[in-house]
């Protein structure tokens, strides 16, 4: 075989375009690296159908907060045993309506009996002493006044005696004993006198604090009487007040003690909205703020009344007392809705709620552009005050902004997605 020698100048100007060429490919490589390094990540696509959106609108909010709840009667009352017993008869049931005399069932203890006959008795014994020892000190001061009477009567006949023994003895027709010894009896005698007199005033003193004394043991078994006598009355167990039996919660034959709740007694004319209001919602709320409940048959105005410091289960009760007559049907138990006013807000943005979000915090909502294109970014809002459908825009958001209302956490990923 011959070698062919080879042109230099052609492998030259060949090595030459090998390299002119390699050159453009990397430059060609470089270019489409920096041009897609400079595109935008493809955005999520997600269907406009099953989002919600809404417009930033400027206007008045009125801030607002939702809670369910029940009707219940303003004035309940359970009725407590007031003594031991055994409950003998029930006469009336859950559902009747009572007066405040009406007897709901008896109870039974003979030694409530008992210990009301002998507290009648002692009552009637304290009389019956109080009595004597009035007619006795009677008795005594009508002697006290007898021996005054005497004693003065002894005085006046000595002093008339010494007078005339004094004048005799100016005529010489007595002696001077007989006139000393006439003057010392008068004398003497009116001592006796002012001290039975004195007798007789204290007498009237020590009969007012002897009759005192028993007038209290009269008052003091009198007391003791009634008190016997309620707990004997409160064997026949009446509700004080008209309204509707609700609850009996004992049978007959069944022991109770004190305190044993006997009875529940409701007036179901006068009825309040008791709301449980989350947890989160309710502490803006204030007594005297309005209300609305939804009856399901219409809507009664109302005011807050009352409430509960401490929430439970993550709802805090709040009553709310009806303003406005309840329409026909409305009983205890029944289900509403409330809705509270806590306040106005005018010249605020706003925007209907979001899924996610609570009053005064800051979240992450998707804003769709504005050209159409259906792709929408996400941006950090700041909330304000809420209502039961709206929230204000504290910042984040100018008016005529949309945004994406739904729960788009499946996306927290990306902050650009596409509506379709």
């Amino acid at each position: 075989m011959v070698d062919i020698a080879r042109d230099p100048q052609i492998l030259k100007r060949k090595r030459q375009r090998q390299i002119a060429m390699g050159i453009a490919t990397l430059l060609v490589v470089v270019a489409v690296s920096v041009f897609l390094a400079g595109m935008e990540p493809a955005a999520p696509t997600v269907d406009r159908g099953t989002v919600l959106t809404d417009s930033v609108k400027r206007g008045s909010l009125i801030s607002q907060v939702r809670g369910v709840g029940t009707l219940v009667p303003e004035d309940t009352r359970w009725i407590p045993a007031v003594t031991q017993g055994k409950v003998e008869r029930i006469l009336l049931r859950p559902g009747a309506e009572v007066t405040a005399n009406s007897v709901i069932l008896e109870l039974s203890n003979p030694q409530v009996e008992q210990d009301a006959s002998a507290a009648r008795l002692a009552l009637q014994s304290a009389e019956a002493t109080l009595a004597n020892l009035r007619v006795q000190l009677r008795n005594e001061r009508l002697t006290q006044e007898a021996t005054v009477a005497g004693i003065e009567s002894d005085y006046t006949q000595a002093r008339l005696d010494a007078e005339a023994k004094e004048a005799l003895a100016k005529d010489g027709l007595a002696s001077a004993l007989e006139l000393k010894q006439a003057q010392i009896k008068a004398a003497t005698l009116k001592k006796r006198l002012d001290i039975e007199n004195k007798r007789l005033a204290s007498f009237d003193e020590s009969n007012d604090a002897r009759m005192s004394v028993q007038e209290a043991a009269v008052d003091t078994a009198r007391e003791v009487l009634e008190l016997q006598e309620s707990r004997l009355a409160s064997l026949k167990v009446r509700p004080g007040f008209d309204g509707e039996l609700q609850q009996v919660p004992v049978e007959v034959g069944q022991q109770v003690s004190p305190g044993t709740n006997l009875a529940r007694v409701a007036n179901p004319m006068q009825l309040k909205a008791e709301l449980r209001v989350a947890e989160t919602s309710a502490k803006d709320i204030e007594i005297g703020q309005l209300a609305d409940i939804d009856t399901r048959s219409s809507i009664i105005k109302g005011r807050v009344s009352r409430k509960d410091p401490a929430a439970a289960n993550g709802s805090v009760i709040v009553d709310v007392s009806l303003t406005e007559a309840l329409p026909r049907g409305a009983v205890p138990d029944l289900s509403v809705d409330g809705t509270i006013q806590l306040q106005r807000l005018d010249n605020v943005l706003y925007v209907a709620r979001p899924s996610l979000g609570q009053d005064h915090s800051t979240i992450g909502l998707f804003k769709l552009r504005p050209d159409g294109s259906g792709d929408a970014d996400r941006v950090q809002v700041k909330l304000g005050l809420s209502s039961v459908n709206a929230v204000e825009i504290v910042s984040g958001l100018k008016e005529g902004d949309t945004v994406v209302l739904s729960d788009m956490s499946a996306w927290d990923s990306v902050d650009r997605v596409r509506l379709k």
